[in-house]
Parts: C-alpha cells; structure tokens; sequence
C-alpha cells in the first residue's frame, strides 16, 4: 500500500510543478519585458535631455547653430578659467584681449564664427559675454558667464 501512495503523491506532484514552473516562466518573462521597458525609456530621455544644448529654448533648426553654440559654451568655460587662474596669479582680472595676447587661452581673436566676445571688468569681479550677429533665429542671441561660473542664455 505504501508504494501506492507514494505513486500517486509524485504524479500529484508531477502535475502541479509543470504548471508552477510556468507561471514562474510566465511572469519572469513579464518581469524582464517591463524592466526593459522602463531601462529603454530612461535611456530615451537620457538621449534626448544631452542631444540639445541646454533644452529646447537653444536648440538650433540647423547643425552648425548647434556646433557654434556648443563651441562658445567651451569658449566661455575656458575665457572664465583663465581669468580665475590670473586672478589667483596676479590679483586681478583682465579684459579678454590681455588673456589672448598673454597666452592664457589658446583663441586666436575674441570671437567663434557669428559670435563676438566682450567682456566687463572690476575688482571683485567679471562677466564675458558671447553676443550672436547671425540670423537664424533658433540660437541664442546673447549667453555670459561670471566670476561663479553661472552661465546664463539670452
């Protein structure tokens, strides 16, 4: 009688595991499916938020637009670098041509293609401004930045 029972405990068995396991399968399936799902979306929205300089409030309609912005972004960072750097040398700041023609950026000329470079000096302080003379209407007209490294987009 023993083995009899034995028997049919392990065909009981054996038809609750086929179904067990595939639930199991079922919603490990869905669970890969819904983390692949949200890692695509997050990978979409990292995409998008680092394809566009600063949002879409400077995006440019054309390629070049972007470029010029991106490089006169690069170019405030380095004109406000340098200027810190002699700050901590001289105790002073400069106007952007004593930076050029001292060596302490590597530009050639205050301006990057329909940008121009100015820049305002005092003693606690500087702002350098990168204006836009072009006409697509998509880049922005005016981006500085100051003795904090605040970067501002007009």
């Amino acid at each position: 009688m023993l083995p009899r029972v034995f028997a049919l405990r392990s065909l009981a068995r054996e038809r609750i595991r086929p179904n067990h396991l595939f639930m199991g399968r079922t919603l490990g399936f869905i669970g890969l499916l819904l983390a692949m799902g949200i890692g695509l979306f997050l990978y979409k929205q990292q995409i998008q938020a680092t394809s566009v300089p600063n949002g879409a409030a400077s995006a440019s309609a054309n390629p070049r637009g972007t470029i010029d912005t991106v490089g006169v972004k690069n170019d405030l960072i380095a004109l406000a670098n340098a200027e810190r750097r002699r700050m901590a040398g001289d105790g002073k700041y400069v106007d952007i041509g004593d930076l050029i023609s001292n060596g302490d950026v590597s530009m050639q000329s205050p301006n990057r293609g329909p940008f121009s470079y100015s820049s305002t000096v005092s003693d606690s302080g500087f702002r350098i401004t990168a204006s836009y003379s072009g006409n697509d209407p998509s880049v922005p007209r005016s981006m500085s930045i100051d003795e904090n490294m605040q970067m501002s987009v007009q």
